[in-house]
């Protein structure tokens, strides 16, 4: 299902200069991979709060790329160590909304750019899934927390000092922000 969100995150990374790339919520490393395919280049990170997860990606072998365990609410590197910080579909995963952007404002590189693809859509539609069908999936072992409006979203970026380049609703319940740093 994700994998339909992949040409979206390639298309505003064809745009950048960048070198130093996080991705915040990695799972098996499928981004990463499909990255680095296309150019290996780059330093890739995946950084994710399951262990198995990380040991799936790490077996992957791919140059020039960590795998870490942690958690993206409190992103454990330095201030300004990436350029581009990406984060897709794991963002209605976090408790703490607003501790992930401002943990992504700090690793950021001045001008580096947050893109985030999550789910979201109307307020009676997204009523029903935080309200049904969240706690129906977690009864079920999802880690599910809260599907975010496009209002949120903005006033998450405003709190931690991002400027919105693109924010908007997209298809299948989708959204897409461009935050720059």
């Amino acid at each position: 299902m994700c994998k339909e969100d992949y040409p979206y995150i390639e298309s505003e990374l064809e745009h950048l200069n960048y070198q130093d790339l996080l991705d915040c919520g990695c799972g098996t490393g499928p981004m990463i991979s499909l990255l680095h395919a296309k150019d290996s280049s780059k330093h890739y990170v995946g950084l994710d709060l399951t262990p198995k997860m990380i040991e799936i990606a790490r077996k992957k072998n791919l140059t020039g790329t960590e795998w870490v365990v942690g958690d993206c609410e409190n992103i454990p590197f330095d201030d300004e160590a990436f350029d581009v910080v990406i984060c897709t579909n794991s963002f209605h995963h976090y408790p703490n909304p607003q501790h992930f952007f401002a943990s992504a404002w700090r690793v950021l590189r001045l001008g580096g750019r947050l893109i985030l693809q999550d789910y979201t859509a109307s307020k009676i539609i997204l009523w029903l899934m935080n309200h049904m069908e969240i706690p129906l999936a977690n009864l079920i072992g999802h880690g599910d927390v809260c599907v975010y409006s496009l209002s949120q979203l903005q006033e998450f970026c405003a709190n931690a000092g991002f400027y919105i380049e693109e924010l908007e609703a997209a298809k299948k319940f989708r959204l897409h922000l461009v935050a720059k740093k």
